[in-house]
């Protein structure tokens, strides 16, 4: 079994993951659904001899010594695959996903057009946050592509592996990788400071350390994006506060509130008809209430100023779902799967008249699921 054959395959179908591990054909994701090719299971030999026939010897040294690996590569001119390689029970498995070579527009991905007023600004902290797979990297690498293209700017971008490649256009890019050109995160940011940046890219705020250099960053002067697996404007902000120790939590909401430009919270939902997937966006612009309210630790309000924030371009996740089930552009149950407040979601669909729509995609029910009132609480 040859890589380059699956990899065509995998870009012909438009797979999003592609998974190899012994005792399994290799699994495609396809619409967010796995499917298995119609192949022999794979041997302890075939799934060696893959991952051999992508990875560097310097990978295939960190997989030896620390059991895991991950790296990025490009198959010619069709794409490009970010890759976790890594041992399960003692045998070789991957996990590979698609990065398509062609940057899309903020227009493409849905971002409404006050975005584009927000990247022209010169220094604030821009967020997009959602779970694994709900295309931030592709949404900042959108947003990394307009400024590129519009601005004159300095754009470094610190990524674990890189994901997306720009080439300069009217600003200029540096593309860093952790493991290949710098060490870790907070060491590049700290690094970047001094390398005369307008804007600065974090793959990942993924620890403390980061967490606080980007905030510095942020206040200092510069645009800086980042990405966190948070769902929401609110769970977002309480992430990153609730990542400093007690003593430091009022400094950092201050600064939060100070050095904060928006949280843009995303998640794919499978289109009604036909293949593709539409993505959902929850936007939280900083308003001089919402600082207040981060100051005062007062989060748990900030979901009723995204409420009556659409003239800044705001909008909470549930009216953009319930925005597309209402064109009929997405199914009942999947809006369902992906709204934060089920019951209040429910109680909508039966106000606006559309239960019998709803029917076609599966039975509104007349109480929540029973996990429901829990997740609102966590939330």
């Amino acid at each position: 079994m040859q890589i380059d054959k699956i990899l065509d395959l995998v870009i012909d179908k438009g797979a999003s993951d592609l998974h190899i591990s012994v005792g399994s054909p290799p699994v495609v994701r396809l619409q967010g659904k796995l499917r298995a090719l119609n192949t022999p299971p794979l041997s302890p030999e075939d799934t060696l001899a893959l991952m051999k026939a992508i990875t560097s010897e310097r990978c295939q040294q960190e997989l030896a010594e620390k059991g895991g690996a991950d790296f990025g590569f490009g198959f010619g001119e069709k794409a490009r695959f970010r890759v976790s390689i890594f041992k399960q029970k003692g045998n070789v498995g991957m996990v590979l996903r698609q990065i398509s070579n062609k940057l899309l527009t903020l227009e493409q991905i849905g971002l409404p057009p006050a975005v584009k007023t927000l990247l022209t600004r010169p220094r604030g902290m821009f967020l997009c946050t959602g779970p694994t797979g709900s295309g931030k990297s592709t949404t900042l690498a959108s947003c990394i592509d307009f400024i590129n293209q519009e601005m004159d700017a300095h754009i470094i971008t610190i990524e674990d592996p890189i994901e997306f490649y720009h080439s300069h256009k009217k600003s200029i890019i540096t593309q860093r990788e952790i493991g290949v050109d710098v060490g870790s995160f907070d060491e590049a940011i700290r690094r970047a400071l001094r390398q005369d940046p307008d804007v600065i890219l974090v793959g990942e705020m993924r620890d403390l350390e980061t967490i606080s250099a980007a905030i510095t960053a942020a206040e200092t002067g510069h645009l800086l994006f980042g990405t966190l697996h948070t769902m929401g404007a609110a769970e977002t902000i309480n992430r990153i506060v609730d990542a400093f120790p007690t003593n430091q939590q009022e400094q950092v909401k201050t600064q939060l509130s100070q050095a904060l430009m928006c949280v843009i919270s995303q998640a794919l939902v499978p289109k009604a008809e036909g293949s593709g997937r539409l993505a959902a966006h929850e936007i939280m612009v900083l308003t001089p209430a919402i600082a207040h309210l981060i100051r005062e630790g007062k989060i748990f309000r900030i979901n009723s100023e995204i409420q009556t924030g659409s003239r800044y371009g705001m909008q909470l996740m549930d009216d953009a779902l319930f925005e597309f089930f209402k064109k009929r552009q997405i199914k009942y149950q999947d809006m369902m799967e992906r709204c934060v407040n089920p019951n209040e979601m429910i109680a909508k669909v039966r106000e606006s008249g559309l239960a019998g729509v709803a029917r076609m995609g599966g039975e509104p029910p007349a109480e929540p699921p029973a996990d429901a009132s829990a997740r609102q609480r966590k939330r």
